[in-house]
């Protein structure tokens, strides 16, 4: 019985981080298209966000109409994940490049993941 309960418990913390990992790319294929609405269906209702020099805690849309007018003003060129760190506590954290046609920023993102869902409590766009 215990080595039963043991292979479901591997089993479901194998696919709660396949889950995230899928999200991270998910993100990240939207940041490189540029997609806000594809972005910000993984936020938080209420997240931190920092765009440029400006931080607030915004609603989720006005968080992603923050991010279609940055993305509006700064078309993307390509974005790389330059790194994540390891899970820890339910919480992982992204940092990646963005390259625009006016220039390049960092991003940062901070993952949560909750019972069965992983949203973005963070999500950060600063001039590198």
């Amino acid at each position: 019985m215990k080595i039963k309960s043991v292979i479901i418990l591997f089993a479901l913390s194998i696919v709660s981080m396949s889950f995230r990992i899928d999200v991270i790319d998910e993100i990240a294929t939207a940041v490189r298209s540029g997609n806000p609405k594809n972005i910000s269906k993984y936020f938080i209702e209420n997240i931190e966000m920092k765009m440029i020099d400006k931080e607030q805690v915004y609603s989720k849309q006005q968080a992603e109409m923050i991010l279609k007018d940055f993305f509006g003003k700064h078309p993307v060129k390509t974005f790389t994940v330059a790194h994540k760190s390891e899970p820890k506590n339910g919480s992982q954290y992204v940092i990646g490049q963005l390259e625009t046609t006016n220039g390049k920023f960092r991003t940062f993102f901070l993952i949560k993941t909750t019972g069965d869902k992983t949203l973005v409590q963070q999500f950060k766009i600063e001039n590198e």
